[in-house]
């Protein structure tokens, strides 16, 4: 994703108001590009999903020993040429490799069980494909397989994945089902697994596997339109085979309808499928085979593929519609395509019946509420979860904060979660950050659920000593890195999450809650080093860890996934107070450009995957660096993140597979494109302001979630006008540098006239910038 407004010679024509909804939502489903982020280091995958589906049924290119999975977290990257198969569980540009269950392959001609090698199409059941070949549209995906000459196309409904493979003339036509794999392999990686073929040609399975999120259990149920003339199952690690059709009562131990082990693959023959179509339906359940069952029969009762993707089209054409964008054509697609990331996950997680498996691996029934899981927190309370408080309908945003209270109840820890996937716990990353998701929502008005009972929750993770350090930061008011790794950045990320906690109780009227939480909020002043002007790690007794690197990162250090350049400025709840701290405006804005401006060889981080995308130190492919251009603002400079911003979005984002310059995280990276392109960004969830930075989109209609319309009309927007000039708020002029969020959500318009030198004068007094907690 690129932004292309910087590019553009001449001023953008004034937007054609005569363009009917339908009209505009068809042309925002058309401007999404799935393939955008699937190379380089986005991490995304081009299959066929619906709005926070529980299934993502995409292709898969490879699958990787665990050290080398880091490039395929998602199954798929753009620069390959083969597939493996499609299997129906996926990440969104996570940098974590899982998922990746129940992989379908269509073969024509002999069969093979053996996987091959992916660079050598043939030499194993691998297919051959070229991108010349391949369609992807929100809900639907579909490719050529080349030396099998089948033509698969993909779609699916929120528990169901649709095939629906078209076979040559001469060959015989088979369904490969490969339980082996996932998106990495190492041995035991699967536990136990089981399939079972039923006598009306339902085929059901599940399988356990152990990895990122152990003991993780997932069952499925497949059906075909066409009925199997044969079928094989074997146990590759036992060298067991049992073929043939079979019903329970069969005794020919040769001819088994059922299988159990650690290495299942199956292959499915059908005779009258050579030469024609056959649709293969296949539901998942995190609670059991006939669960499964039953979400194929709610969902998908017939075998109609283009009724279910002409569903999945409609459910991303309303869902897409909570932005109209009216510009070019290059920044329609950018902007629609971080909107379709932003809109996957957290992903539904549980039957059709409301039963769910919790992180106590036992089944739970959901009342009221849509259970989801796959919050990938430590990424996503920064911009995605509050994007999705303003383009989701609150029941959406109420079912996510729902979740994560039912999944503190059943954790055996009694702790909110921090990274969890399919129920389960990771313990990824740091931070307690499904505070400030539940924080923010709450001082924003969305409250379908117990505000008391979230309270609590907050507050019991806030106090979980056993977990990170915490024992010691409540003790202390630091984490001591002499008793706990990453010491500076838990610190630091600590102290914003229990200022979100202060902000709750204090709107509830907690006072106690509120008072103790705002006091560890300033935790952070432990972590400041005034000699140096970094954020660094204290030692039990007070004293500074020696000797000092700044530059220094990794496993080990004082910092998470950064370095003391790119860590120093996580103080978003009390940026004035970091001033003061620097002592004063300038000697801010002067540390800041430093790093912006560093000459920095991008082979210091060849550890640390995550740490891509550098501007200096700034490190835009992860998360730590997402708000620093924004402070010049609090410094009274805005124009100098208007500077910072056009640098980012040009060099950082661009319309092509390889168009995210790291992971997108769930929706993370595409959430700080999509509101920095609107023209504002939530620095600190929970504060209820937003940080103007300056807009890339001519003109673009938030259809708010209480039925309101919030318009963002730019004027001159061209190559040689990146300041901003003036801002009205519905007429008036707009003299701070932020907007509240009441305002947006009353509806109305911000109108921005941008120019081609810096207004140095606008939002400059102290009164006139965002929110400090100090001020």
């Amino acid at each position: 994703m690129a932004g292309v407004t910087m590019e553009v010679a001449a001023a953008t024509p004034a937007p054609d108001e005569s363009v009917s909804p339908s009209v505009m939502a068809e042309r925002a489903y058309a401007s999404v590009d799935p393939f955008i982020g699937t190379g380089g280091e986005g991490h995304t995958f081009p299959g066929a999903v619906v709005p926070f589906g529980m299934v993502q049924l995409s292709p898969d290119t490879r699958i990787q020993p665990r050290k080398d999975a880091y490039g395929w977290a998602a199954g798929y990257r753009y620069d390959d040429s083969s597939i493996v198969g499609f299997s129906h569980t996926h990440f969104s540009g996570t940098g974590h490799s899982d998922l990746g269950d129940v992989l379908v392959l269509p073969v024509s001609g002999e069969v093979t069980l053996e996987r091959g090698d992916p660079d050598m199409p043939g030499s194993g059941y691998t297919a051959s494909f070229s991108h010349d070949s391949e369609i992807a549209e929100p809900g639907y995906y579909a490719v050529t397989l080349d030396n099998y000459a089948i033509r698969a196309e993909l779609t699916a409904s929120e528990r169901v994945g649709v095939h629906r493979y078209r076979f040559p003339e001469g060959k015989p036509a088979h369904v490969l089902i490969d339980l082996r794999t996932s998106m990495y392999d190492y041995p035991g990686k699967v536990l136990w697994s089981r399939l079972r073929l039923h006598p009306d040609g339902t085929v059901t399975g599940y399988r356990k596997t152990r990895g990122w999120a152990p003991g993780r259990e997932l069952h499925f149920a497949m059906r075909f339109s066409r009925a199997a003339s044969g079928h094989a199952f074997h146990d590759t690690e036992q060298d067991v085979f049992y073929k043939g059709f079979a019903t329970p009562a069969d005794k020919d131990p040769t001819r088994r309808a059922q299988i159990e082990g650690r290495q299942l693959v199956a292959s499915f023959d059908f005779a009258d499928a050579v030469g024609g179509e056959m649709v293969v339906k296949v539901a998942i359940s995190p609670v059991s085979e006939a669960g499964a069952i039953a979400n194929l029969d709610a969902e998908v009762p017939d075998f109609d593929f283009d009724r279910v993707r002409a569903a999945a089209r409609e459910k991303w054409t309303r869902a897409l519609s909570a932005i109209e964008i009216d510009a070019p054509e290059a920044d329609r697609k950018a902007a629609y395509t971080a909107l379709y990331h932003a809109l996957q996950g957290p992903s539904l997680f549980m039957d059709a019946d409301g039963r769910y498996r919790g992180p106590d691996n036992a089944i739970h029934q959901a009342e009221g509420f849509s259970n989801h899981s796959t919050f990938s927190l430590w990424d996503t309370y920064r911009a995605l979860h509050p994007l999705l408080t303003l383009v989701q309908p609150e029941q959406r945003n109420n079912d996510f904060i729902n979740s994560l209270l039912a999944s503190q109840r059943q954790s055996p820890y009694g702790v909110l979660p921090v990274w969890s996937f399919h129920g389960l716990e990771t313990w990824t990353m740091i931070g307690y950050h499904a505070v400030p998701v539940i924080a923010d929502a709450y001082l924003k008005g969305i409250r379908g659920y117990d505000a008391d009972a979230a309270l609590d929750a907050m507050v019991a993770s806030a106090s979980y000593g056993p977990y990170d350090g915490i024992a010691q930061y409540m003790e202390l008011g630091w984490v001591p890195i002499d008793e706990e790794g990453e010491a500076a950045s838990k610190t630091l990320e600590y102290a914003f999450d229990d200022w979100t906690i202060a902000r709750m109780a204090e709107a509830m009227g907690r006072k106690d809650i509120a008072a103790t939480y705002f006091g560890r909020a300033g935790n952070w002043r432990n972590a400041f080093d005034p000699e140096t002007g970094f954020m660094r790690a204290r030692n039990r007794d007070g004293s500074f860890r020696e000797p000092f690197d700044p530059t220094a990162s990794g496993y080990g250090t004082d910092y998470t996934e950064g370095n003391a350049w790119q860590y120093s400025w996580y103080v978003p709840q009390d940026v004035a107070g970091l001033i003061d701290a620097h002592g004063g405006d300038d000697r801010l804005v002067e540390k800041l450009d430093q790093v912006f401006d560093a000459e920095v060889d991008p082979a210091i981080f060849e550890h640390m995957e995550d740490i891509t995308g550098l501007i200096g130190w700034y490190a835009h492919g992860n998360e730590p660096s997402h708000h620093v251009a924004y402070l010049y603002s609090y410094a009274g400079q805005p124009w100098r993140t208007q500077e910072r911003l056009a640098r980012i979005m040009a060099t950082q984002y661009k319309p092509t597979p390889d168009g995210l310059a790291g992971n997108d995280d769930l929706g993370q990276m595409s959430a700080w494109y999509l509101f920095t392109a609107l023209g504002f960004y939530p620095v600190a969830p929970a504060s209820n302001e937003y940080v103007i930075g300056r807009p890339f989109l001519p003109e673009a209609t938030l259809n708010l979630p209480n039925g309101k319309r919030f318009s963002i009309v730019t004027e001159g927007l061209d190559a040689g006008h990146g300041y901003i000039g003036a801002v009205t708020l519905n007429g008036k002029p707009l003299q701070r540098s932020f907007i509240r969020h009441e305002e947006i959500m009353a509806g109305g318009k911000l109108r921005f006239v941008m120019q081609a030198t810096p207004d140095t004068d606008w939002a400059t007094a102290p009164e006139l910038r965002p929110y400090s907690m100090s001020r």
